[in-house]
């Protein structure tokens, strides 16, 4: 019986030091895993007068613009979304990553769009991300009703940024709005017309927002075009902006008195409080189109006691010049990092061979009578099933893979699903071709890429010479001047389904867009993640098994 004890102990005491090690183990993972913030979400309508005409707009737990997500880098979100609107309804996330993950990235193509009065729970992280971001919905027309807002991605404590850290910073989310019902303007679309021009701006959702601070101070303020498809200008009177941060980049930090910011963009600007203490003018005005709109706010000094006077500052003279010399001015900053702490420099893209060129030409053409638009004279059409789906089931009949080509050509427009194919750790280059007489806002999720040429008239491989392959900031989203052409570089790291669009909503809703598939045919979780358990399913996929 003693024996037996004894043995009977020392089991138990190996069992209790295995126990106490699995759990210090455990508590290792945990300590060194990233942190995880919640959200809860609600998507309802709700009547307010942006313009001073009461119309239905679309709330998140009753705000309009929607909650700011402040978090940081690598922190990983779950966010469960509860859909009270009367439509399906997604949100993306606009210059996310979603590294190895685009089951989460909220558009028609990879996602099933939740049903009313159903949820959805986004699961996905801020990858070695640091930056100034924004989601918006991606379904339907309800991008023109609102459910937009911002996402500030801070650095880690440790990492170190470029610039003196800012007393505050201020989120501004600027862009062109109408007062017509979002399912009017997409009746409207549906029929074969055009948008009318927009009604009026708006400044975080108002007409008149003032951001107070105090006097010789410097403020952060993080800028976001919105809008649905106006380029606009933003200045402050009597103070320049320093430009630190475009779209996750630190940059060359340069002062401008104004700036040129096109649909779907972003940056962050340092302003310092130097002058004398009253209110000055905050203007932002459309640029690039026949109806000229502006929207004022406030830049208050807390000692203020001088109302705002004199005129608000103007547009800089000339137009299509004056922006193209701007947007060539913003430069890498080699030496510093970004999210992580090696220098941005030290990927020297301009060292790599592309291993493919695209050209890629927007147009406007009439398809069986109705406005439609197009890349290389094919104009998208919205599937069902969602693309991610019907390739990770292999489901077929769902889209192209041969429609678009890599050039344009002559052939008549038509109208396809289209998925444009490439291979996990191809290095593209991609030229934007606009001859249209507007201008073009292009976006590619899933990745950030180089701008590394603007030019005007028709782009050939002897414009490779004016490339800037030394110091091209990255973004995720970049302007096509009128009659002119645009050359971007991605390296393709990040597998998965991608959507390619026009960020002028009404052209991507009738048909500028496509898909990108970055395929490797060694399936790895080191590559790509799994379905997640969540995963709805809808159109073919319907009954399948994840």
């Amino acid at each position: 019986m003693k024996m037996a004890s004894r043995k009977t102990t020392s089991l138990l005491n190996h069992l209790l030091l295995l126990g106490a090690l699995t759990l210090l183990s455990s508590l290792v993972i945990v300590k060194g895993e990233s942190p995880y913030k919640f959200y809860t979400w609600t998507v309802t309508y709700g009547i307010i007068s942006p313009l001073g005409v009461p119309q239905q707009v679309i709330l998140i737990n009753g705000q309009f613009p929607g909650p700011k997500l402040e978090v940081v880098t690598n922190d990983n979100i779950i966010l469960n979304l509860i859909n009270k609107l009367d439509q399906p309804f997604l949100l993306t996330w606009n210059g996310i990553k979603q590294r190895k993950n685009s089951w989460q990235d909220g558009v028609l193509g990879t996602n099933c769009p939740i049903q009313p009065n159903s949820n959805f729970t986004y699961k996905f992280q801020t990858k070695d991300q640091i930056g100034t971001f924004n989601y918006f919905p991606s379904t339907a027309f309800h991008k023109a009703a609102g459910g937009f807002g911002a996402i500030n991605v801070y650095a880690r404590p440790g990492i170190p940024i470029p610039y003196p850290l800012p007393t505050a910073d201020f989120t501004l989310l600027v862009g062109d709005w109408f007062k017509t019902n979002h399912k009017t303007l997409q009746q409207r679309l549906d029929s074969g017309g055009v948008l009318p021009f927009p009604d009026g701006m708006l400044i975080n959702g108002q007409t008149q927002s003032t951001f107070s601070g105090d006097q010789g101070k410097t403020y952060m303020l993080r800028i976001s075009n919105v809008g649905l498809s106006s380029t606009f200008n933003f200045r402050i009177q009597g103070h320049t902006m320093k430009v630190v941060e475009v779209e996750g980049s630190h940059v060359i930090q340069t002062d401008y008195d104004s700036l040129d910011i096109h649909v779907g963009q972003s940056l962050a600007v340092l302003v310092t409080l130097n002058q004398s203490p009253k209110d000055y003018y905050i203007v932002a005005s459309t640029r690039f189109i026949r109806s000229k709109l502006s929207v004022m706010g406030l830049l208050r000094y807390s000692n203020s006691r001088v109302p705002a006077s004199g005129d608000p500052p103007a547009l800089p003279p000339g137009e299509l010049v004056w922006s193209m010399r701007q947007a060539r001015t913003f430069r890498w900053n080699l030496t510093a990092n970004a999210a992580r702490p090696n220098p941005q420099g030290s990927f020297h893209y301009g060292m790599i061979s592309p291993t493919k060129t695209f050209v890629f030409s927007n147009s406007a053409p009439l398809i069986n009578g109705k406005q439609r638009y197009a890349v290389n004279g094919v104009s998208y059409v919205k599937s069902e099933t969602p693309l991610k789906l019907a390739d990770h089931f292999g489901i077929s009949g769902v889209f192209s893979t041969n429609a678009i080509q890599s050039v344009p050509s002559n052939s008549p427009p038509t109208v396809a699903t289209s998925i444009v194919q490439t291979s996990h750790h191809d290095f593209l280059e991609i030229v934007f071709q606009n001859n249209e007489k507007s201008m073009q806002s292009w976006h590619l999720d899933g990745y950030d890429f180089w701008v590394v040429g603007f030019g005007s008239g028709q782009w050939t491989p002897t414009k490779r010479s004016l490339h800037n392959l030394v110091d091209a900031l990255t973004r995720h989203t970049t302007q096509v001047y009128p009659e002119s052409w645009t050359t971007i570089l991605v390296s393709l790291d990040n597998q998965g389904m991608w959507n390619m669009r026009s960020a002028i909503w009404e052209r991507q809703y009738s048909g500028q867009q496509f898909y990108l598939k970055v395929w490797n045919s060694v399936q790895s979780l080191a590559n790509e993640y799994n379905p997640p358990d969540n995963l709805q399913l809808c159109g073919k996929a319907v009954g399948r098994h994840v």
